[in-house]
This record gives C-alpha cells, sequence and structure tokens, in this order.
C-alpha cells in the first residue's frame, strides 16, 4: 500500500456492519477511515471529511448505487470509487463502472488483491493529475495558468514563479483586493511537484479566531465542550500538497505564533491530543493590508512575517498594467459566452478606449463582473460604449469637472449635483424609467431616488 499519497482517507459505504468492520480492520494502518451504512451518512461523512477513496456497495437500502456514484462523481471528479459485489452482483458492478467507476471488488475479499486494487487506483490517479499538469498552461507569455497578462510587471511574476515553484520556500503574496492572489497560489502549487496534491485554501477574515485554531490544526474527539468526533484540520488535510492562507492580516498574534512554530518544527498537536503529527506542507500567504504598519501597532509579529515571506510577491493593480486589459476582456467575453450561451465576438473600439481610461479600483474582479453583466444584458455583436455604466462612459466629463473644480470654475458642490444629476438619468434610462429598478442600479432605496430626482429637478418621466 501507498503510505504516503495525497489520498490518506477512505470511505467504505455497506449495510452489512461486519463487512464494514472488516475492512476497516484491513485499511486502518494505511488510511484514515469512514464508515457508513447507507447513502444518507455517506453524504454527510463526504460533507465533512471529502475522502477521495470510496469503497461503495452495489446495493443499497436507500439509494440506487448507480445514482450515488453519479452524485460522488459530480461533487469530486477525481473521487475513487470502487464497487464492492457479490458475483451475482457483477454485471451491475461492470454498469458502475461506465458511469465513473475505478474498479470492483468481490465479497468476500482477498485481502491482497483488495490493497493492489486500492494501491493501483492510487497510482493511476496520481499519474493522471501529472499528465494533465504537464498538458496544461503551455503558452505563458500572455495566459500562465489562467493568469492573464502580457505586460513587463506579470512577465516578470510568471518568470518567478517558475524559478519558485519546486522550493519549499514559503511565499507572501500581495496586492489589492481583485488583483488575483488565488489564482497565482494555485499557479505556484500547479507548475512544481506539488501539482499532484492538495491545493487548500482558508480565509483567515471569514473565520472567527476560535474556529480558526480547529480549521488549521484540528481537534481529538472530547477535547472541549463540544467537541464531537475527531477533526482532521487544513494543515493535515495538505500533506505535501500546499496550504494557502488569504489575507493573513486577519491572524491573530497567538494564532500567528501557532503557524510559526510549525514553520520551524514541521509538525503540531492536534487541539486536546498529545501525538506530534509530522506532515510537508508548503505555506503561501496573502494580503491586502501593509503588514508593516501593523507590525508598527504591534498587530503582526516581525518574526512571522519574515519567517512567512522568504519570497514575496506583489501583484500591481490593474491600473498599473493597463495593456493586459484588452486580453481580459477577451478571456472573460469567452467565459462568460460559454456560461450564458452568448456569441459575443468582442468590444466595440469605443467602448475599450473608456475601459482603457477607467480606473478599475476593484481590479479584475471588477472587470470580470462588467464584462458578465453586459454579457447576460446585451443583444449585440459587441460590447458598445452606451452600454457600459454611468462611471465608465462619462469618463471625459467626469475628467472635465475634475479640471473645472481645480481651475475654479465649478465648486464641489455643483460638480457632485452634476455627476449625481447624470447617473440617475443613466439609471432611469437603461431601466425604461423603472424607479425601483433604476434604485437597484444605484444601490439606494426608491425612496432616496425620489427625493434626489425631486432635489435636481429630474422629471419622473422623460417627455418624447
Amino acid at each position: 500500500m501507498l503510505m504516503d499519497e495525497k489520498l490518506r482517507s477512505i470511505l467504505i459505504v455497506d449495510d452489512e456492519v461486519k463487512v464494514r468492520e472488516s475492512l476497516k480492520m484491513i485499511l486502518r494502518k494505511d488510511f484514515e477511515v469512514f464508515l457508513a451504512k447507507n447513502a444518507e451518512e455517506a453524504f454527510l461523512q463526504i460533507k465533512e471529511h471529502s475522502p477521495k477513496v470510496v469503497l461503495l456497495d452495489v446495493i443499497l437500502p436507500d439509494m440506487d448505487s448507480l445514482i450515488m456514484l453519479e452524485r460522488i462523481k459530480q461533487n469530486d471528479p477525481d473521487a475513487i470509487v470502487i464497487m464492492i459485489t457479490a458475483t451475482k452482483t457483477a454485471k451491475r458492478a461492470v454498469e458502475a463502472m461506465k458511469v465513473g467507476a475505478f474498479d470492483y471488488v468481490f465479497k468476500p475479499f482477498d485481502i491482497d488483491e483488495l490493497r493492489v486494487i486500492i494501491s493501483g487506483s492510487l497510482s493511476t490517479k496520481t499519474l493522471e493529475q501529472e499528465v494533465k499538469y504537464r498538458q496544461e498552461g503551455k503558452d505563458k507569455n500572455s495566459n500562465f495558468r489562467n493568469i492573464i497578462g502580457k505586460s513587463k510587471p506579470m512577465q516578470e511574476i510568471f518568470k518567478m514563479v517558475t524559478k519558485i515553484a519546486d522550493t519549499k520556500s514559503t511565499v507572501l503574496i500581495m496586492g489589492e483586493s481583485g488583483t488575483g492572489k488565488k489564482l497565482l497560489a494555485r499557479a505556484i502549487h500547479e507548475d512544481g511537484q506539488r501539482a499532484g496534491f492538495p491545493f487548500n485554501m482558508v480565509n483567515c477574515l471569514a473565520i472567527p479566531e476560535e474556529l480558526l485554531i480547529i480549521e488549521l490544526f484540528g481537534h481529538e474527539e472530547g477535547s472541549f465542550t463540544g467537541a464531537g468526533k475527531r477533526k482532521i484540520g487544513s494543515f493535515e488535510q495538505t500533506h505535501r500538497g500546499t496550504l494557502f492562507l488569504d489575507e493573513i492580516s486577519g491572524l491573530s498574534l497567538m494564532t500567528q505564533g501557532k503557524i510559526l512554530r510549525f514553520l520551524d518544527e514541521k509538525e503540531f498537536t492536534r487541539i486536546g491530543g498529545s501525538e506530534k503529527i509530522k506532515v510537508d506542507v508548503r505555506l503561501i500567504t496573502a494580503t491586502n493590508k501593509d503588514l508593516n504598519q501593523l507590525i508598527n501597532k504591534g498587530k503582526f509579529r516581525e518574526d512571522f512575517y519574515y519567517r512567512a515571506s522568504v519570497v514575496p510577491i506583489v501583484i500591481p493593480p490593474l491600473r498599473e498594467r493597463k495593456e493586459d486589459i484588452p486580453l481580459l476582456i477577451d478571456h472573460f467575453i469567452n467565459k462568460f459566452n460559454v456560461k450564458n450561451n452568448k456569441s459575443l465576438k468582442g468590444i466595440s473600439k469605443e467602448a475599450l478606449e473608456l475601459m482603457m481610461q477607467y480606473e478599475w479600483s476593484g481590479n479584475i474582479l471588477e472587470l470580470e463582473n462588467l464584462v458578465e453583466r453586459v454579457i447576460v444584458l446585451t443583444s449585440n455583436e459587441y460590447i458598445q460604449a452606451y452600454e457600459l455604466p454611468f462611471s465608465l462612459k462619462n469618463i471625459p466629463k467626469i475628467n472635465g469637472l475634475k479640471e473645472s473644480i481645480s481651475d475654479g470654475k465649478v465648486s464641489l458642490l455643483q460638480a457632485k449635483e452634476e455627476l449625481e444629476r447624470g447617473a440617475i438619468l443613466d439609471a432611469l434610462k437603461r431601466t425604461n424609467y423603472i424607479q425601483s429598478h433604476a434604485a437597484e442600479i444605484l444601490g439606494i432605496s426608491e425612496r432616496v431616488l425620489r427625493y434626489k430626482m425631486h432635489k435636481l429637478g429630474i422629471k419622473e418621466r422623460k417627455n418624447f
């Protein structure tokens, strides 16, 4: 049996308790084993533990095994499903292989045969992932593992990734929100020798502090009030792979210390446990905050900062690499054409010019959302300038007002009212003067919209 594989957990689904317990005895030295007597229990185990190897009985008491197999594969296409069958149900097992099962084993079990099948499935899956990895992302001039960019700063980042992908060094990715830090972390993982192993992500700002420690390191059964059965944490789940901690500015000093200790010792204990657990995990972190400022304020550990940022990478905001905007627009048009069954051919020259002038404070995420919204709503072959939001298609006017304010020709209040009037009129025109829809576009209530229309002298309905 492969003792150090990525796929170290296995779920046994069989309504016979003797079968479940026998298989557990056979496999527990090589796997963390989970048991289920029916489909309902199995899906709960899958949701909680995400086992990649499933031994599934051909006959289930509460669901057709082929339907369950399909659902498992839909949830995780890489899951390895091996059918458990009796001789009289062998035909059913063969049908399951056509649906996506890897192989089948007969009751009563030949232990050696069972080990060979499971070991072979692991080896095959690892090979498939390696082949897939080698076939992907060949053109790194403008599309490096789904990261789009031909600009000089992005090309430098691509070169950096190829240099560090096969190392074990920690990486700190810095950049504004929406610049693609998660994509870059995944690219580092997929370009190296860890590509066939887990890539897991934890958003440090999305999980309360008391739960974050458990999420990272796991806990033992009964280790605290409410602690049920043992939980395996993200570090342990990511053995031989890459753990991406997003927004590490949200880590408490105590949690920073625990992660720092792991980076130094390469081992940890589960909450409430005493056993030292040694795992091989590469850590990549990211932040949109200035960590040096947090260090000066005593909110971030300097030793953790240096340990986590052996290789620092800064992703530039979109406004500093505008030559990448046309490539990104083409990419998103293709993406959302497929998603929405559309057939847009591209973007008009006028619309592109406006998008090139815009500052994109939300970076690539803002651009992606805009392209998707236009594609969903348009009936044109090309994205047109008039379909863009007020903030984009009125850039010349906005720039003119900025100059007028600087020159003292208009007051700040006058400029504000002019921009507000234009934005409201634009939203009303786009919605055929349906105020509820216009208010939704503007992000305000109908009551506030009516107040502003009255204040700015905008009529309820346009006179044609």
